[in-house]
């Protein structure tokens, strides 16, 4: 569940009133710069509420010249595109917007494109053609998800407006697959420290081998999300199960695109995870005998997140 609120005010009874609800999400408006962002981190890691994400709105000027801080800060971006067209001129709209999605993939944090997508569907049971060409613009550049507004808050046909919203996303990305659209997706470096940087390289690998094999589906085993979110980032044609013992990763790994998060128990015995998670996604009818899968694991799924050294290991392997 996302909820907003605003940095302007800095009202920390609408923070206090979102944490007792549950809100595993805040989308904080009016952001000026990184220091809103980190005053709320700050104000939830006094709380031990650092699962909570913070997504920065971008909908204003100065937000635009703070961009890349803003967005570093944040665990992921929103681009408020009601607002934002208040302050800039219409025209410069949508390349800001493909600006913004394009920083974020290069630095790993996801990102909603939301406001006025299906517009018209708020009264009107069908949208526009330009509209869903708007939808599909946002998917085409690799937004991680689309967000209606007024069209399911107070619209008269929210259901048709997701339909649309989704039939519209989905066949975007099989176009995009059809046409192997990710291979000239750059690979921009993220890590520094050894250790991350092989496991962005892992990552990287996976997904070049998974669409070159056509495996049915990647599996992957992670303790934070960290590396579902890299494999995400390499948008592959499988699907991403991402596998987790800690409940609120998986409900954060929600946020990152092609990933279905799975909460349940793991070793550090890559065999004992992979028959663990074959029969549940067997009883979900998600893989079948003669289906491959790739896996993609931490050997240690215990380790500390700030961990000095780690091994990851890729691995291909048939349902039986």
């Amino acid at each position: 569940m996302i909820c907003a609120v605003s940095a302007r005010t800095q009202d920390w009874a609408d923070v206090e009133f979102l944490i007792a609800e549950g809100v595993d999400c805040i989308a904080l408006s009016f952001v000026k710069d990184d220091n809103d962002v980190k005053q709320l981190k700050a104000y939830l890691s006094r709380r031990s509420l650092e699962h909570i994400k913070i997504f920065a709105k971008i909908e204003s000027l100065e937000s635009l010249k703070n961009l890349k801080d803003i967005i570093m800060a944040s665990d992921g971006v929103m681009v408020a595109r009601g607002d934002l067209g208040v302050q800039i001129p219409l025209e410069q709209i949508p390349a800001i917007q493909e600006s913004i999605v394009t920083l974020c993939r290069h630095l790993n944090k996801p990102v909603i494109v939301a406001s006025q997508l299906l517009e018209s569907m708020v009264e009107y049971p069908t949208p526009t053609r330009a509209e869903v060409a708007d939808v599909s613009e946002a998917v085409r550049q690799y937004a991680d998800a689309v967000m209606l507004s007024a069209e399911s808050a107070i619209g008269a046909y929210p259901q048709k407006a997701l339909s649309v919203l989704r039939a519209a996303s989905e066949r975007m990305e099989s176009w995009s697959r059809e046409e192997n659209m990710q291979k000239l997706l750059p690979q921009h470096q993220l890590a520094i420290a050894l250790p991350d940087r092989i496991s962005e390289q892992i990552c990287n690998c996976a997904v070049e081998m998974a669409n070159n094999l056509a495996v049915d589906a990647i599996f992957v085993y992670t303790k934070h999300g960290h590396m579902a979110s890299l494999l995400s980032r390499n948008r592959p044609n499988p699907p991403i199960f991402a596998f987790t013992d800690d409940a609120n990763s998986r409900k954060s790994m929600n946020l990152y695109w092609g990933v279905i998060p799975l909460h349940l128990p793991l070793s550090d015995s890559m065999d004992d995870n992979f028959k663990k998670t074959i029969s549940l996604m067997k009883s979900k009818s998600s893989v079948k005998p003669g289906d491959t899968i790739l896996l993609v694991s931490d050997s240690d799924l215990n380790r500390p997140c700030a961990a000095s050294s780690v091994f990851q290991s890729i691995q291909v392997r048939t349902v039986d």
